[in-house]
């Protein structure tokens, strides 16, 4: 279980997320839970498809955050 509260600036964690067993969903289900702790101390998190696509996300958020 991912905790927030951990993560010191800069630093990221995720964890994959998949469907309950039994249910009518596949492997393509799966998702990526996304924590990031900008240097500013401010938390970006979502969840997304995979790493990749998260931290494409985190990069248009810090993008974001520079303006």
């Amino acid at each position: 279980m991912l905790d927030p509260k951990n993560l010191k600036p800069g630093d990221e964690q995720f964890e994959e997320l998949y469907p309950q067993r039994g249910t009518r969903h596949f492997e393509s289900d799966k998702r990526v839970q996304y924590d990031y702790r900008h240097a500013s101390g401010e938390l970006f998190s979502c969840i997304a498809r995979t790493l990749a696509h998260a931290r494409q996300r985190r990069d248009n958020w810090l993008k974001e955050q520079a303006r």
